[in-house]
């Protein structure tokens, strides 16, 4: 069962499968939520429009990873117990924060996240609030690109966020990297042994960390600043 703290921007807790958390449905009607996933399971998280053969499934049997496909775009993610923090927030569609332009509509919450870790003093955390940066790797690992609303800490995301919409509202999902170690993600990926290590030495700056920060204090520095406005 769901631990729920309320408020004007609840949170409910939930620890299990990857799965399981991304089975879940935007409710009908929409409200205001957090919801804080903590996964007991490694798990590869594949974007809506990748095919289930992006992944070696003998590789990902052998290393005892989860592979899900979750409903919101872009590459596939790593979610590996004390390697991430998972929150996704819900906005129902009739939020003053809502925007019918998907390109920015994380905006408002990667600058939350940003003042978010700014609080937690990492001061050179920055929102991006340009344009997608595509590259070689971004259609196939999450972290190797970069979307409006992301956040980075100097040049190296630290926050992935991909979004699900319906006409209910959208589900805005979440990614705080702990640490940064491609070779787990790819080492599950259906390519050849030198194109694999390849593409760890590709992305070994892609991402970077927060450390040994705790879950509980990114949670309420996000819902500090989430709260700050109506």
């Amino acid at each position: 069962m769901p631990v729920t703290i309320g408020g004007r921007w609840p949170v409910a807790r939930y620890a299990g499968s990857a799965t399981e958390f991304h089975e879940r449905a935007i409710p009908e009607p929409a409200a205001r939520a957090v919801w804080w996933f903590e996964v007991t399971r490694a798990a590869i998280a594949l974007g809506s429009t990748q095919r289930w053969d992006v992944v070696d499934p003998v590789a990902a049997a052998a290393a005892d990873v989860e592979v899900v496909r979750r409903r919101s775009g872009g590459g596939a993610v790593w979610l590996e117990p004390g390697a991430v923090t998972w929150i996704d927030v819900i906005l129902p569609h009739d939020d003053p924060r809502w925007t019918d332009d998907v390109s920015c509509a994380a905006l408002w919450l990667g600058t939350a996240w940003a003042g978010a870790l700014h609080d937690l003093g990492f001061r050179d955390a920055r929102v991006h609030d340009g344009p997608m940066v595509r590259t070689p790797h971004s259609g196939l690992v999450c972290f190797a690109g970069l979307a409006p609303g992301e956040v980075v800490l100097g040049d190296a995301k630290v926050v992935g966020i991909s979004q699900r919409r319906t006409r209910a509202g959208a589900r805005f999902q979440c990614a705080v990297l702990h640490r940064w170690d491609p070779e787990p993600l790819v080492a599950v990926l259906a390519l050849p042994a030198a194109e694999r290590h390849a593409l760890v030495v590709e992305l070994a700056d892609a991402g970077t960390g927060l450390g040994a920060v705790a879950p509980e204090a990114i949670v309420g520095a996000l819902l500090a600043r989430l709260r700050l406005h109506p």
